[in-house]
């Protein structure tokens, strides 16, 4: 059974965001150059959009939440176009750190709500696909848009790269306006649940683990990401030639984990998560002790981003499945959870490379947070057969 258009139109708008979250690790010299500020202070355009999207994931759902689903994702899309417009215009270092946070909450909003929306729209059976097209968009920005919005950047200026995010955005939010359901609240949409029986369900002992599990995951992902390039160059040998083919090498891993997630994550989701994340720990150890080796490195990236993401995408679809009491907030406990991961990860490789630990470091510390991640899921699982609940997803 084919899914609904709609949904593949919220990948494709994620993947505009995806881009923009993403492609700043391109631009910062040109940035700074530009504007007249340090590198440092680039960089914090980076550190404003995660901290956008942790904030904006919750508070942004809580926003829209009594609004139709369309509204809401045509309001949170508006938004990013404009702080996009406005950030590639402005001669103010002050106020392109406005857009960048402005934005980072437009696009929480509009993962929380497109995350819900997206597995609406199907039958049980077709969830974890719904949820695999909408986080895709992210993977294929980490292949595609990443890369060009780089290369625009060298060629026509840092501008031209939000210009483009901008327009990119914009068949999105025509198609929006055309494949969502209208209505008061949407045509398989409830009522609004009270906020204080959603919380109640996403502070209770079944779904905390599950958030800060999948907090663990993606900062043990972004953290050896964030250091690829000093790993490749200083510590494996290759040329910077390399390192875009690195990229595009764990992106393409990235995608075919998500698609395959999709596939099987609403038939056996804790087995694909438990092995999933086993075999995370153990791969980021491997990269970890190969990395002064060209050829495991290059067949490890890939592995890994297949890895990291399948899982990912998993543990979204169980959050979502476990979350049905939530409807509003489930999908920005799950936006939060991943982007608090991916501020926390490459943070925690900074302190390792800071403190003279050399450039596997950040590696080693992706290896210590599977670790940890396991350990929760392993305490999680005790704690409820204990309680003698019956552990499903």
């Amino acid at each position: 059974m084919p899914l609904p258009f709609a949904v593949h139109v919220l990948g494709l708008a994620v993947f505009a965001q995806g881009t923009s979250e993403f492609m700043l690790s391109g631009l910062v010299s040109s940035i700074a150059a530009d504007l007249g500020v340090s590198l440092a202070a680039a960089g914090l355009l980076t550190s404003a959009f995660a901290v956008g999207m942790v904030l904006g994931a919750p508070l942004m759902a809580l926003f829209s939440r009594t609004w139709p689903r369309r509204r809401a994702l045509l309001f949170f899309l508006a938004v990013f176009v404009a702080a996009h417009i406005a950030g590639a215009l402005t001669p103010s270092y002050g106020v392109l750190l406005a857009t960048r946070f402005v934005g980072a909450l437009a696009n929480a909003g509009f993962w929380a709500v497109a995350l819900t929306a997206a597995v609406s729209m199907v039958p049980d059976r077709l969830k974890g696909r719904a949820t695999a097209v909408v986080v895709g968009g992210v993977t294929i920005a980490c292949v595609v848009g990443v890369p060009a919005g780089a290369v625009l950047g060298e060629r026509w200026g840092w501008r031209a790269a939000f210009w483009a995010v901008a327009l990119v955005s914009l068949p999105a939010f025509a198609a929006i306006l055309r494949s969502l359901p209208g209505g008061v609240r949407g045509d398989r949409e409830a009522a609004p649940v009270p906020v204080r029986d959603e919380l109640r369900v996403l502070t209770g002992p079944r779904l905390r683990p599950t958030l800060l599990t999948m907090a663990l995951v993606q900062g043990a992902t972004f953290c050896a990401f964030s250091y690829l390039e000093p790993l490749l160059t200083r510590t494996t040998g290759l040329g910077a030639a390399w390192v875009p083919a690195a990229l595009a090498l764990f992106g393409a891993g990235a995608f075919l984990g998500v698609t395959v997630a999709g596939r099987y994550a609403d038939r056996r989701p804790t087995a694909l998560v438990a092995y999933g994340m086993v075999a995370l720990a153990l791969g980021w150890s491997a990269l970890a002790l190969t990395a002064g080796h060209p050829v495991p490195v290059l067949v490890l990236i890939p592995l890994l981003g297949l890895l990291a993401f399948g899982t990912g995408t998993a543990l979204i679809t169980r959050l979502l499945g476990q979350a049905t009491g939530a409807p509003t907030l489930a999908g920005a406990s799950a936006t939060a959870a991943f982007n608090l991961g991916a501020a926390m990860g490459p943070w925690a490789g900074g302190l390792a490379l800071d403190a003279g630990l050399g450039h596997r470091a950040p590696v080693w510390v992706s290896a210590a947070l599977m670790g940890l991640a396991l350990v929760v899921a392993g305490a999680r699982r005790a704690a409820v057969a204990v309680s003698g609940v019956r552990v499903t997803g």
